[in-house]
């Protein structure tokens, strides 16, 4: 509650600082309300510091090889939304979406794949058929016609679960560049 809050002053303060002083932001006559641009670049300024932090986090304990939240969503101990499933791979829609349609699909066994950069010889399997389940997941949730998938690698990838997923993302108009 204290970062939303805190999050909430930063926006505030921010939005106003840009409005006020960013030529760039406010072209000369041209009014723009508080309430719209500023406040949704200075939410992405402060949602992609949380990611950069969390993804920060999660680096520092990423090799100890205890169970990460997709192991336990493997096991059934965390409910998730499942998409797709087979012998292999697991697909089920993300919690924080960042596109109508946001899927994650991870292999069922980590292998030590806990990242892209860990991949091995043995994985190439693995690594194929993900992103064959990608283009399943796609098919399912009608997207088929055009859709970005993205894995994060480390911490400056901003990779926040270090079990190997691929993020299958659709329903609107990808950009580009990506980020």
């Amino acid at each position: 509650m204290a970062a939303m809050a805190a999050a909430a002053k930063l926006t505030a303060a921010a939005s106003s600082l840009l409005l006020r002083r960013s030529p760039l932001l406010r072209p000369h006559g041209l009014r723009l309300s508080r309430r719209f641009a500023p406040q949704r670049f200075v939410r992405h300024i402060a949602s992609s510091t949380n990611e950069e932090a969390a993804a920060k986090a999660a680096a520092a304990t990423a090799d100890t090889g205890g169970p990460t939240i997709f192991d336990k969503i493997i096991a059934k101990e965390i409910p998730s939304n499942v998409v797709y499933e087979d012998e292999k791979v697991l697909a089920f829609r993300d919690i924080n979406p960042q596109a109508p349609v946001h899927v994650l699909v991870i292999p069922k066994i980590r292998d030590g794949l806990t990242g892209l950069d860990k991949a091995e010889p043995w994985h190439v399997e693995i690594l194929g058929y993900l992103l064959y389940a990608a283009k399943i997941v796609a098919e399912k949730e009608g997207i088929a016609e055009g859709y970005r998938v993205v894995i994060n690698n480390g911490p400056k990838g901003c990779q926040s679960v270090y079990h190997l997923h691929l993020h299958v993302l659709g329903g609107r108009q990808m950009k580009w560049p990506a980020g």
